[in-house]
């Protein structure tokens, strides 16, 4: 099933997992995996799609992946528009574009100097791994590329994530500092647990779930406006993860802050009674070895 802008379906129900994963204290899977599912519809019911992520190409998403490294959205916004208004957004343009005059465009999303370089060493990637095109490097599995933008510098596990589902349209959930904080507030993770178990967790309960369907017409309360890229079509699959993860960013943005504001939020009802309503004990942030990311803000 491709999915397009008019509507976004769901074959979502609580699905009875294969295994269970002890691994630091987290719950057996099969009731972690209905309690994520509920988040999933709840979320989904409350917002509805959220036009995620807000870009016209798959190079402008990949420039947003990296760009949003240690800095919010609205950061990001600036520094893309600097580059709209130089004529930046294109590989072409970006390839020629020296690499000073980068760093001044990408300076509203911080650490500008790193942030050019690493733009300027995917490029080199690109052209040398596969003659420039983005097409051929997203033709490729989903793991073998995985592995190759994670040798990169400055892209750890939620940079490749991103630009595998959101330019590449990859099955890949990417976890957020947003996704650890609301799952650990939840009880569902530990503190100790790693990016790839909390990775593997949702993908395993997406794709095993049983048939059912629910379908959640556009505009409910969407954060973004409708892009070319938030609308393309991709795998169902995907779909859910890209469905998920914007809904988990709005929820943490907007509630699950790392002062949580718990009144009025849509999985409010979900919290374990003995965490409260204020998940005190919820770390603030969370940081991958190579990167720190902020789609929220």
């Amino acid at each position: 099933m491709k999915f397009a802008c008019a509507k976004t379906a769901s074959t979502i129900a609580g699905p009875a997992a294969k295994r269970a994963i002890c691994r630091h204290n987290m719950e057996p899977r099969a009731r972690s995996g209905r309690r994520v599912i509920e988040y999933y519809k709840s979320l989904l019911s409350r917002y509805g799609p959220q036009n995620w992520w807000p870009a016209q190409s798959r190079f402008e998403v990949i420039m947003g992946a990296y760009l949003t490294q240690n800095t919010n959205w609205g950061n990001v916004e600036k520094a893309m528009s600097n580059l709209r208004r130089a004529r930046a957004l294109g590989l072409k343009a970006l390839r020629e574009l020296p690499l000073r005059k980068l760093e001044e465009l990408v300076r509203p999303s911080g650490y500008f100097r790193q942030k050019a370089r690493k733009l300027k060493i995917f490029i080199d990637f690109l052209d040398r791994k596969y003659s420039g095109s983005l097409d051929r490097m997203f033709s490729q599995p989903t793991d073998k590329l995985r592995a190759e933008l994670l040798e990169l510098n400055g892209v750890g596990p939620e940079t490749a994530d991103s630009i595998l589902l959101y330019a590449g349209n990859h099955p890949v959930f990417v976890v957020d500092a947003y996704t650890r904080r609301v799952l650990e507030r939840h009880g569902i993770i530990t503190a100790q647990t790693g990016y790839e178990e909390i990775r593997r967790l949702i993908e395993q309960v997406l794709s095993h779930a049983e048939a059912g369907s629910l379908l959640v017409q556009p505009g409910v309360d969407p954060r973004h406006r409708v892009s070319r890229m938030s609308c393309a079509a991709r795998s169902e699959l995907a779909q859910h993860y890209n469905e998920f993860h914007a809904l988990i960013v709005r929820v943490g943005n907007q509630f699950c802050r790392a002062t949580p504001d718990c009144e009025g939020c849509p999985l409010k009802n979900f919290l374990p009674p003995s965490r409260g309503a204020t998940a005190r004990a919820a770390p603030e942030s969370y940081r991958t070895r190579k990167e720190t990311t902020s789609l929220g803000g």
